[in-house]
């Protein structure tokens, strides 16, 4: 029954761990991660002004997106998962914001964009508009909000045309002027570039001529082969820069699968230990029953000779393997019940459910009633009437 419990605490946990892995790869992202594809293209700022560096991506930008295949490209500053954690944060703070409460503003992912980035990446605008041109060269500084973000500033409101802007100590440090107004344009779906299993996100994003620049990612969203556009698209970059960094160019689906990495390796080496754990479970529910068998031997006997059918003795040793495997399997859940409950302590992505609990003691109980109808087992029995101890 040890053997037992202890392979079904493996076995249901590494239905748990795949059934974990499938539907954190089917999870939705609110990103078009499969036709996206993230290249690192560092801002480098030697000898450069920061419109230089806007004018070198523009123009990477629109010759990119006169290749075949290309939908949309645009420039932002994290590569999803692959930077997680990495990008600025600030406080922003809603106009006319009453901090008498002692709430405090929010510290919201800060983002720089060029305009095309959530058509690029497939993320919808839920309302207002995207970036254009004529934003860049406007002096009035506009920004596009996420959706948790505008109905946490602004709850039972239509925040377009209202305003935010920054409130972050080191920003009022670091700079002598005071934080200008932004006008809101849009409200874009939330993008958790952290991650794995989106949660609600608060983010600001800014157009690049706005700035201040930071890093450099290129995404770029295409209907043909993403990966056939590494070679052309470095070429376009070389061309206009010959000594700029490109870098890590892949899909974001890519990137995703490198994050879950980890829990693959987890199932495998989990399968590898349930498997051995069933196979020992195996011998040692088929080795008691065999010697169970032996120890009833004269037992069986007199049975047959009062009339007992060898059927009937057979059902017996399979109740009986039946029965311990079954009480191995109630100590297992109990203990995989505790074990459980701590893994979820650590690791929030552990989604343990019933249905990989009840195939996994099927899946026991069958390999248990296999185990018991070996030769060694509860064919002895039926055979044990025509032994000559008899």
């Amino acid at each position: 029954m040890t053997q037992i419990a202890a392979s079904f605490v493996l076995v249901a946990g590494t239905s748990v761990l795949l059934t974990t892995l499938i539907a954190l790869q089917r999870m939705q992202t609110g990103m078009d991660t499969r036709h996206v594809l993230a290249i690192n293209v560092p801002a480098v700022f030697y000898g450069k002004t920061n419109q230089q560096l806007v004018d070198f991506y523009k123009e990477v930008i629109r010759r990119i997106n006169a290749l075949p295949g290309v939908d949309a490209t645009a420039f932002g500053m994290v590569a999803p998962w692959r930077d997680a954690g990495s990008g600025p944060t600030m406080k922003f703070c809603a106009e006319g914001h009453d901090h008498s409460s002692g709430e405090e503003d929010p510290r919201v992912q800060y983002r720089v964009i060029s305009l095309g980035f959530f058509l690029a990446l497939g993320v919808p605008l839920i309302a207002g508009r995207d970036f254009n041109e004529l934003d860049g060269q406007d002096k009035e500084p506009v920004a596009i909000i996420s959706q948790t973000l505008a109905k946490r500033m602004f709850p039972n409101q239509d925040p377009i045309n209202l305003h935010v802007f920054r409130n972050d100590p080191i920003w009022k440090t670091t700079r002598n002027d005071p934080p200008k107004l932004q006008r809101i344009i849009g409200v874009a779906a939330d993008i958790d570039d952290i991650n794995i299993v989106p949660e609600p996100t608060i983010s600001v994003y800014n157009t690049f001529e706005q700035g201040p620049l930071y890093r450099g990612r290129l995404f770029i969203h295409t209907s043909a082969n993403p990966s056939s556009l590494i070679t052309p698209v470095s070429r376009i970059i070389r061309e206009l820069s010959a000594d700029q960094p490109i870098a890590r160019a892949a899909t974001l689906e890519d990137l995703r699968a490198e994050v879950l990495t980890p829990h693959r390796l987890n199932s495998v080496v989990f399968g590898v230990f349930a498997a051995v754990a069933l196979s020992i479970a195996l011998v040692g529910v088929a080795g008691v029953l065999a010697f169970s068998v032996s120890a009833r031997t004269r037992e069986f006997g007199i049975r047959l000779a009062l009339g007992s059918q060898p059927q009937r003795l057979f059902k017996d040793v399979i109740t009986e393997g039946a029965a311990m495997t079954a009480a191995g399997i109630m100590a297992g859940a109990v203990l995989g019940f505790i074990l459980t409950r701590l893994a979820r302590s650590y690791f929030a992505d552990v989604t343990p459910g019933v249905v990989p609990l009840i195939a996994s003691a099927l899946a026991l109980l069958t390999v248990a009633i296999l185990a018991s109808m070996l030769p060694a087992g509860a064919r002895r029995a039926r055979r044990c009437h025509s032994s000559p101890a008899y």
